[in-house]
């Protein structure tokens, strides 16, 4: 059965849309009106990548730009109708590979992805809990309780360097660690972190009934470090770190 008259309407108006250099426009539509509506959708898209996306949008030069949010536009089908989840859709359309070109920086999706944990962090309604906690806890004797606004991230590229006069054209010899939070002052931040701290907050994350010496223990194991004490008194002195700058809230007691 064809489809009924508007629907083939719409489908062809939309793949114009998309790319009117490409797809004709249906023939009764005046010119006038095609051209408001072609600059309203693409301008409202490029709009929010271009928000989400500053340092991206900086150093690719203006026609590059105009490709990529135009591949985006036309090729990637979005499974979100709101507008604030355009940025996580044009990552995982930049994660397809679809867009990219000969010549794009080769850190191009991980800047990407970093730009965009930035802006979840930012818009996220997650607050910071009031009460449940003890704000000045024993780190080590109770339960490390983190903020829920903080992520933990890893690179091949500095990507918190990344600017126009800095694009590095290799990755680093090893893995950048990353931590990315929100204070109480609502600031979006981040902290370069070693593997050993990132997988200390991984742990702590992951066995929320851990007291922080329990985690360091286990974190021992993982690491074949025999001086568990050591371990535990550099351990310490992160964690603080760490409540000070607001990525942990506070302690728990251990249930019994």
């Amino acid at each position: 059965m064809s489809e009924p008259d508007f629907q083939t309407l719409q489908r062809r108006f939309a793949a114009h849309l998309r790319n009117p250099e490409t797809r004709p426009a249906p023939g009764d539509i005046e010119e006038r009106r095609l051209e408001i509506y072609r600059n309203l959708f693409f301008n409202n898209v490029n709009g929010f990548i271009t928000q989400g996306f500053p340092v991206l949008h900086s150093i690719l030069d203006a026609q590059r730009w105009q490709r990529l949010v135009r591949a985006f536009f036309e090729h990637h089908a979005c499974q979100t109708p709101y507008f604030l989840e355009i940025p996580q859709e044009f990552v995982s359309f930049l994660a397809s590979g679809t867009g990219l070109e000969e010549g794009d920086p080769p850190f191009l999706l991980e800047l990407a992805h970093y730009e965009w944990m930035e802006l979840v962090l930012d818009a996220s309604t997650e607050t910071f809990p009031q009460t449940g906690f003890h704000p000045d806890g024993d780190l080590l004797r109770a339960i490390p309780q983190l903020s829920p606004l903080h992520v933990v991230l890893s690179y091949h590229y500095p990507v918190h360097e990344i600017c126009a006069d800095f694009q590095p054209e290799t990755p680093l010899q090893q893995m950048l660690w990353l931590l990315v939070y929100r204070d109480r002052e609502d600031r979006v931040r981040f902290m370069e972190i070693n593997a050993p701290t990132a997988r200390l907050l991984q742990l702590i994350d992951e066995n929320p009934g851990l007291t922080g010496h329990e985690v360091v223990e286990v974190l021992a194991s993982e690491l074949q470090f025999a001086d568990v004490g050591k371990l535990a008194d550099f351990s310490l002195t992160i964690l603080q770190q760490m409540r000070e700058r607001d990525i942990l809230i506070g302690t728990t007691l251990k249930s019994l």
